[in-house]
């Protein structure tokens, strides 16, 4: 009997499981989005690096992990991690342009880490990364909210996703990351 439930509940998690084994028919890397300052982010620059990328927002509660965002940019760039930061509108909390946006971060967090324009990150009009995430990992790639977080690995897949409320320099993506480097 015990047998039987311990089979039935691996049945039962089969069907539940994530597509963190999807067929993935794009990678990361082979998108493009467009940076803050009107440039073309290649995301091919980055083949071969975990990537972390955010949705942020100017207006939103966790506005200060991007303090964290900006402690594991400096702490893990030289060894391969890139921070991702992609400003979007779609829970209306971000500022009205990207210049406003620019000079938010850099002025009240010092950011340097990359930066995208303002991005819808889901619904219809969600940018094609986000597009991508979600037919590959799942429910669980799309934003609930501001400050989400996507953890991309080296072969530019989506390695896990992180709520909100888990900061960026938390053990639980910290590890990970370092996971990813060696």
């Amino acid at each position: 009997m015990k047998n039987l439930l311990i089979f039935g509940l691996t049945i039962i998690m089969f069907f539940f499981k994530s597509s963190t084994n999807a067929d993935y028919k794009k990678v990361f890397y082979d998108f493009k989005i467009n940076g803050i300052s009107g440039d073309v982010i290649n995301l091919n620059e980055f083949k071969g690096k975990p990537v972390l990328v955010v949705n942020t927002a100017s207006y939103c509660g966790f506005t200060k992990q991007y303090n964290d965002m900006q402690e594991l940019w400096e702490k893990y760039r030289d060894r391969g991690l890139v921070v991702l930061g992609i400003p979007s509108d779609s829970f209306n909390q971000e500022k009205k342009n990207n210049d406003q946006v620019k000079d938010f971060c850099e002025v009240n967090f010092g950011i340097n880490f990359p930066l995208t324009e303002i991005t819808d990150v889901k619904g219809d009009n969600a940018h094609e990364i986000y597009k991508w995430a979600k037919e590959n990992y799942g429910k669980s790639a799309v934003p609930k909210w501001n400050f989400y977080k996507i953890l991309i690995n080296k072969e530019g897949i989506i390695e896990d996703t992180y709520a909100s409320l888990t900061s960026p320099t938390s053990k639980k993506i910290t590890k990970k990351i370092e996971s990813l480097l060696e």
